[in-house]
């Protein structure tokens, strides 16, 4: 008796050790295309979460509450048979320290998402290995999410996530699917993604992800008057970045997860000098410039 208490002790502790690092949820909408018989759509929807949030994707160990949290909104705009396209909405947000607060990480749309799925297909990651373009896309964006959320918690910490990344991307050119290409028009594909979070032209990018969340937002609840000088202070990364590449996509990328925080955390609080920062913001980030126009204290 005593022997398997201690080995259900054990098996618990190393539950607890080994825990999958995502918490995801994927959404399969399919009301864009017309077929009676939805099951297919449910059978995939549910063998996608089952495939993220089961599949263990590092060899980091994570606790239950140190799950990144995330959401993929596939939308299917033509299916045939065993072929689908459509388009892919990702999400990834992270809790703020002291706080019951979750800060979005990433928010972006892949619109060039076509794949083959049969029924009850089995969904296989190898990362040396091209197996289909539904389990590289997947898979690709899952460690673009770990990726960006280890970069807020250490000075470009999602490098080996970010590795992988371009594993996969170089996998699947061999294949012909679209949206992995080096050269293209659509400079939003996913090699110029990943491609530009390694570069180090895009340096400032990293190094603000890390600022903004470890020493800005994470200090916020403690000092708020800190955390929102070093937030505005991280602003000026990027006007660093965009005098070497004025239409940076990571910029893009960055201010369209982080816009409407921003607009909330100097609308609040211990006042600042937001003109200086307006202007600033404006110049980076001139896209959003009627979100920083109701900036206002």
């Amino acid at each position: 008796m005593r022997n398997l208490l201690i080995l259900f002790v054990f098996t618990m502790f190393g539950l607890g050790v080994i825990a999958q690092e995502l918490t995801c949820t994927i959404t399969v909408n399919s009301d864009q295309v017309s077929q009676t018989n939805q099951q297919i759509f449910k059978t995939l929807e549910r063998s996608l979460n089952d495939f993220v949030n089961k599949n263990k994707w590092t060899n980091r160990s994570y606790k239950e509450n140190e799950r990144v949290n995330a959401q993929m909104f596939i939308t299917i705009t033509d299916f045939d048979s065993n072929r689908f396209k459509g388009t892919l909405q990702i999400q990834s947000s992270r809790p703020v320290f002291n706080t019951s607060y979750d800060t979005p990480i990433f928010n972006f749309k892949d619109n060039d998402f076509d794949f083959e799925y049969i029924e009850f297909q089995p969904l296989v990651f190898n990362e040396n290995v091209f197996e289909s373009n539904l389990v590289s896309v997947i898979s690709y964006y899952v460690y673009i999410i770990l990726g960006l959320d280890a970069d807020t918690f250490s000075l470009e910490g999602g490098n080996d996530s970010y590795r992988i990344a371009q594993r996969i991307v170089a996998q699947a050119q061999g294949s012909n699917a679209s949206g992995w290409e080096q050269s293209t028009d659509n400079n939003r594909s996913r090699f110029e993604l990943v491609d530009n979070l390694m570069s180090n032209t895009y340096r400032e990018y990293r190094v603000a992800m890390y600022n903004y969340h470890r020493k800005g937002m994470d200090v916020l609840a403690d000092n708020n008057s800190t955390g929102k000088q070093v937030i505005s202070g991280t602003m000026k990364l990027f006007e660093t970045m965009i005098k070497r590449r004025p239409n940076a996509f990571l910029i893009q990328t960055f201010f369209d997860a982080k816009s409407d925080e921003i607009q909330n955390i100097f609308s609040d609080g211990p006042k600042t000098d937001i003109v200086a920062l307006k202007e600033t913001l404006n110049r980076v980030a001139p896209f959003y410039s009627s979100t920083w126009n109701d900036i206002k204290y």
